[in-house]
Parts: C-alpha cells; sequence; structure tokens
C-alpha cells in the first residue's frame, strides 16, 4: 500500500503502472475492485469535478464512499484521535484540504493509504488524469514541451512536480512576481510560447489580471507554438481572462471530454494506492 501525497513520491514507473490499470478499467477489468471496502473521502462543497469522479469511481468498483466536508478535520478534536478510529473501519482515504500538513499527518497516522484530492500547494491527480488524456490523444508525454501559463500555485507546481518525475520540459509564463522557483519564465506569450506542443493553464485571482495581460493565451498566440500544440486548460477558466475567447472555440482547446479521463484515472490510483 502506497499514498499519493506528491508526486515526487513516486516515480516514473509508478506513474504508467497507474496508466496501465487505467486502460485495464476502461476494458471493464476491475470492476469488483472495491467490493466490501469503504473509502472515507473529505471534500469541500465547492468542489465539483474531483468530488464526483471519485465517488462516481468508488460506486463503478464495487465500494462504498463515505463523504465529510473538509473543515470536519478543523475542528478541535486531535487528527490522532480522528485518525485512530477510522483506522477501524477506512480501507482508504481521499482528502482535498488546503494545507497539505493535515494530508501528511494523517498519511502518518493511518493504517490505510491517503490521496490527496488537492491542496494549496499541489494538485497530483488532475495532472496525472491530464498526461492520461494526452496519452490518448497520442501525445508523446515524455518528449513534448510543456508551458503552463499562470502563477505559482497548486496547478503550476503539480505540472512542476510532474516534469521532475516524468522528466519533460516545462517553462512558464507569467507576470513578474508569480514566477516558480526552478522553472525558466517568460512575461509574453508571443516569446513563451514559440516551441511548446502542450500549453495549459491555471485561473487567475483577479489582482492578478492587470500583470496577466501579456500572458494571455490567444488564438494568434496558439499559431505560434509547432504544429499539432494543444491547449489544456485548467478548469475552471474564464474567457478574457487567462484565455481569450476565440482560442477556446478553436481546434487548439482539448475539449470537455478531456476530463473524462479523471474517472478511470481516479479509480486506477485509488487501486493502486492499495495493492491492488
Amino acid at each position: 500500500m502506497k499514498s499519493l501525497i506528491r508526486l515526487t513520491d513516486y516515480d516514473a514507473q509508478d506513474v504508467y503502472d497507474i496508466f496501465s490499470i487505467a486502460d485495464d478499467i476502461r476494458n471493464q477489468k476491475h470492476r469488483d475492485a472495491l467490493k466490501g471496502k469503504s473509502v472515507v473521502l473529505f471534500f469541500p462543497n465547492s468542489s465539483i469535478r474531483t468530488r464526483v469522479t471519485f465517488e462516481k469511481g468508488i460506486f463503478l468498483l464495487g465500494g462504498q464512499a463515505i463523504l465529510f466536508p473538509s473543515d470536519t478535520l478543523d475542528k478541535k478534536e486531535d487528527l490522532k484521535d480522528v485518525c485512530g478510529y477510522l483506522n477501524n473501519w477506512a480501507d482508504l482515504v481521499v482528502v482535498r484540504h488546503r494545507d497539505i500538513r493535515v494530508i501528511e499527518r494523517m498519511s502518518q497516522l493511518l493504517s490505510v493509504p491517503v490521496i490527496n484530492a488537492m491542496t494549496d500547494v499541489n494538485h497530483p491527480c488532475e495532472v496525472l488524469a491530464d498526461l492520461y488524456a494526452l496519452l490518448k490523444l497520442g501525445r508523446d508525454i515524455v518528449h513534448n514541451k510543456y508551458l503552463f501559463c499562470g502563477k505559482d500555485g497548486n496547478i503550476g507546481r503539480a505540472w512542476k512536480e510532474a516534469s521532475e518525475v516524468m522528466g519533460f520540459d516545462l517553462e512558464q509564463c507569467c507576470g513578474s512576481g508569480y514566477e516558480m522557483d526552478g522553472v525558466k519564465a517568460y512575461d509574453r506569450i508571443s516569446d513563451a510560447v514559440k516551441g511548446k506542443d502542450v500549453v495549459c493553464t491555471d485561473s487567475l485571482p483577479a489582482a492578478a489580471l492587470d500583470a496577466f495581460r501579456a500572458c494571455q493565451v490567444t488564438l494568434a498566440a496558439m499559431k505560434m507554438a509547432n504544429e499539432g500544440a494543444v491547449l489544456n486548460p485548467c478548469p475552471p477558466f474564464y474567457r478574457g481572462e487567462e484565455v481569450a475567447a476565440d482560442v477556446i472555440d478553436s481546434a487548439y482547446f482539448v475539449g470537455y471530454g478531456f476530463k473524462k479521463h479523471l474517472l478511470e484515472v481516479q479509480q486506477a490510483i485509488m487501486l493502486y494506492c492499495m495493492g491492488q
């Protein structure tokens, strides 16, 4: 059994093993893999895509999902005591919480695997699902060159973690003061997008919009990328902010169906972490 908290705790073979399980799930294997198992989830009410796919994924694998709001973990009771009782009944725990230290401590206290379903510093499941979806589009996920357009935050850091594990080239386009450590950064999309195969974005806080005016991904910008380049905006995205409306309506956009792979990849992560 193995928890998933940071992608850098894994190696490339771990990632390919998860993708192999996802392929099996797409081929109708592992259908009752969680039969008789209980998965405890902690999610905020605002979560949509990640929560839906985890809950549906557990159901399709024959398991039981038991859901609590994330702030349940912020109450007065010590996490040691919460986890001490969960050890009696939970077979797996999935947590979406702003503070990664909460998830790290739970992984130390629980006798079952813990999966990080998003924190303020990373989002490993989302990026794993994106890499798998790119594979299904026929992309060379290791040798393609990636551009992340956005601030230093959980999505950008998750892509950085993935680049360190898989060995692909990642650069950033951002306003001054929003750079990630250890990643080459540009302040204009027209410079940043040249030579790139995959362009990823993240939504921006209102206070950062002015600083990112020259970083907006437009149709004209994507035409300067490598032939066959794709745009993968992290939802929710906002037309007129980090992306222009014309590029979302173009063939460069990977499409809404791109995220369908969240389902089988998160199922695969659960099975992998449980040693199945």
